[in-house]
């Protein structure tokens, strides 16, 4: 299977790893892939108002997804480097994963989701055993999942965490800078255990699509993903888009902002997306010790890759 090459891609040992990591992808995988160590720019959150893109300019959907999944790759993830999962591939032993946030709560339809993550990842990396164990609680902000992490890191010791995250905090009007604050703070301590972490942001609902205080906590998702170098999955920005191929969004939400069993499934195959592609973005540069007299050495550059479709922010969170 092939995959889009960059000049830089055409030798050396960043090729063979993606080659390596290659047969552990879909194969639908190289239909809408974005070049090695690239990755799509978030999707802005536009007013509700918009006109939805003419059907000659609309980017290609993800090809490798359900066809009532499918999605434009940029209003799909942010990619950055998982290190942990892959240093578990590397070592030929299973994945651990912890899902939280309220999605992962086990009740009603919520209860197929880590069976549906386990499913979607184990298809995406054959002969990989993955084992995925939610432990979301009902209406859980923020803070209060940042403070279980600890414990629940402790007991299970998982390769990835995955976190749904922002939802619960809007529906419950909590501050944003304290939101980011918590998040930021929890992202940080998960990766200084060695840790992989992806963010899932809030749910769309066209209720509250011009709701300034719920985009905003949006764009706190996305900001905090961005910083501290971590794969997103925009939900948000996927549900709008979604939206606008039916009559309404309903068909993904099921009461109270709870995600239905199509949601959920869509929201497993989005997640799933991101991690494989977020496999494989390329180690670090080393930092160049060979610098003339005076000149500074140069440094490694971010984890998260620069976005090649749109530059403007987006919004997402649960």
């Amino acid at each position: 299977m092939a995959f889009p090459q960059t000049a830089a891609d055409t030798q050396g040992p960043q090729r063979r790893l993606a080659r390596g990591l290659a047969v552990l992808l879909p194969l639908g995988l190289s239909l809408a892939s974005p070049a090695l160590g690239e990755t799509s720019a978030p999707a802005p959150v536009p007013a509700a108002s918009s006109p939805a893109p003419s059907p000659a300019a609309a980017e290609a959907l993800d090809q490798s997804l359900s066809p009532e999944c499918r999605v434009p790759g940029s209003k799909l993830y942010t990619l950055a480097r998982l290190k942990a999962v892959k240093a578990a591939l590397k070592e030929k032993r299973p994945i651990h994963v912890l899902a939280i946030g309220s999605s992962s709560a086990g009740l009603g339809a919520s209860a197929s989701y880590p069976v549906k993550l386990e499913n979607a990842l184990e298809q995406a990396l054959p002969d990989v055993q993955v084992e995925v164990e939610a432990r979301g609680l009902p209406g859980e902000v923020a803070s209060g999942a940042g403070e279980r992490l600890r414990s629940m890191v402790a007991e299970m010791e998982p390769d990835l965490v995955v976190w749904q995250v922002g939802t619960n905090d809007a529906l419950a009007r909590v501050d944003i800078e304290a939101f980011g604050e918590a998040l930021d703070e929890s992202v940080q301590w998960v990766k200084s255990h060695g840790i992989d972490i992806v963010l899932i942001d809030p749910v769309f609902t066209e209720s509250l699509a011009d709701d300034a205080y719920y985009t905003q906590m949006v764009r706190t998702v996305q900001e905090v993903a961005r910083r501290e170098a971590v794969p997103l999955v925009h939900r948000y920005a996927a549900m709008r888009f979604l939206s606008t191929q039916r009559t309404t969004e309903a068909h993904m939400l099921g009461r109270h902002f709870r995600l239905n069993d199509l949601g959920l499934r869509c929201m497993a195959e989005h997640a799933t997306r991101a991690i494989t592609l977020s496999l494989l973005q390329p180690e670090a540069a080393k930092v160049d010790t060979k610098t003339e007299a005076g000149a500074p050495a140069k440094s490694d550059p971010p984890d998260a890759a620069r976005g090649t479709s749109e530059s403007a922010p987006t919004a997402a969170g649960k």
